[in-house]
C-alpha cells in the first residue's frame, strides 16, 4: 500500500472508532470519511461494505479475545476459563453499540450449514469460533459443561447478553448476572 493510501487507510480506521464508539455501528459512513478528510469513494476503495470496516475496526478485538483464549487453555479450571474468556467477548461486543447485534447476525448464520455467511465480518469470527470451541472443549472434557452444549449456541447467548447490556445502561451488573445464570444451565 503506498504512503497515502495507509494514511487514509489508518484514518479511516480511527475515525470509524471513535464514531462507532459514540453513535453505534450504523453511524453515518459519509461522515467517517469526512472526518478522515477523504471521500466516502476512498472509504469504499479501503473497505467495500459496512462489514468490512466493522470487521477492521473489530480486528484488534479478535487479537486479544485469541490471545485470551490461549491462556485460558492453560489454566487450572477450565470452566472458569471459558465463563472469562466469554465474559471478554460481552466487553468487547459492548464498546461499540450495535456490535453485538451485527455480531449475532453473523454468528447465526455462522451456525447453519446451509447458510454460510461469507462477509469480512464472518470470516474475522471465524478464528473467535475456534478458540471458543476449544474452551469450551476443555471444560467439556473436565466434565464441567454438559456434552450437548455447542459454540456456535452459546456465542448466540454471549451476543444476545451483550446486547441485553448495551440496551440496559443504566445496570451495569446486568451482563455478568445474564452470564452466570446462563453458565448455571450449562453444567451437567
Amino acid at each position: 500500500m503506498r504512503a497515502d493510501a495507509r494514511r487514509n487507510h489508518d484514518r479511516l480506521l480511527t475515525e470509524a472508532r471513535h464514531t462507532f464508539a459514540a453513535h453505534g455501528t450504523n453511524a453515518s459512513l459519509e461522515d467517517i470519511a469526512r472526518r478522515a478528510g477523504v471521500g466516502i469513494g476512498t472509504l469504499y476503495r479501503h473497505f467495500p461494505n459496512r462489514q468490512a470496516l466493522l470487521s477492521a475496526v473489530f480486528e484488534e478485538a479478535v487479537s486479544d479475545l485469541l490471545a485470551r483464549a490461549q491462556e485460558g487453555l492453560d489454566a487450572d479450571r477450565p470452566c472458569a476459563a471459558l465463563m472469562s474468556w466469554l465474559r471478554d467477548i460481552i466487553t468487547h461486543a459492548g464498546e461499540y453499540r450495535g456490535l453485538a447485534q451485527a455480531l449475532m447476525t453473523v454468528s447465526y448464520a455462522d451456525s447453519r450449514a446451509e447458510r454460510q455467511d461469507t462477509s469480512d465480518l464472518a470470516r474475522c469470527c471465524a478464528p473467535i469460533r475456534e478458540a471458543g470451541t476449544a474452551l469450551l472443549q476443555r471444560a467439556q472434557r473436565a466434565h464441567a459443561v454438559r456434552d450437548d452444549v455447542s459454540i456456535g449456541d452459546l456465542l448466540q447467548l454471549t451476543h444476545a447478553i451483550a446486547l441485553a447490556a448495551e440496551e440496559t445502561p443504566d445496570d451495569p451488573e446486568l451482563a455478568d448476572r445474564l452470564l452466570t445464570l446462563t453458565l448455571c444451565g450449562l453444567k451437567p
